[in-house]
């Protein structure tokens, strides 16, 4: 399976509707990778710097593992380390960043790279293929969004 080493803050301003000034803008973009990478059938490591917790974190998001880089720390700089530390298994990854000193690094390392503009227009691609939609629609609504109609609903009844 390929996969995907991602330059998270370097993506959100390239995917339509996704801000960095947003508070759920990480939130969005994890939601919108894990949808990609289960049709694309691919993994990502997403990285994420600026983290307000004391110490660096990892979360798995199904096919998404994230990396929250801590404060005073670059995610650039954790890309490229993370990639040096890939080895021969680097030919299997693909780095996905705008920015050209992380580009340069990891070329030099021997790494495939996407800019953040073609990943986007790859995601809203895949997104919109008639296998993506067909699938949406006879995917069953989760717990959540059953949760909600039920609650608009019986606000319509109160009414």
């Amino acid at each position: 399976m390929k996969k995907l080493i991602i330059d998270g803050h370097n993506l959100v301003p390239k995917i339509a509707g996704l801000h960095l000034a947003d508070e759920d803008d990480e939130i969005h973009l994890i939601e919108l990778l894990q949808e990609y990478c289960r049709l694309a059938r691919r993994q990502a490591e997403l990285f994420f710097d600026g983290s307000p917790e004391p110490r660096a974190s990892n979360r798995k998001n199904g096919l998404v593992h994230v990396h929250y880089i801590k404060l005073g720390y670059s995610a650039d700089d954790a890309i490229i380390r993370y990639v040096r530390n890939l080895g021969s298994e680097k030919n299997n990854f693909t780095v996905v960043s705008s920015d050209h000193r992380i580009q340069n690094a990891v070329l030099a390392l021997g790494c495939k790279v996407m800019g953040s503009d073609s990943f986007s227009r790859l995601i809203s691609t895949t997104l919109s293929s008639e296998v993506a939609v067909q699938q949406r629609r006879e995917k069953p609504p989760s717990s959540g969004e059953i949760d909600e109609w039920l609650s608009l609903f019986d606000q319509d009844k109160n009414s």
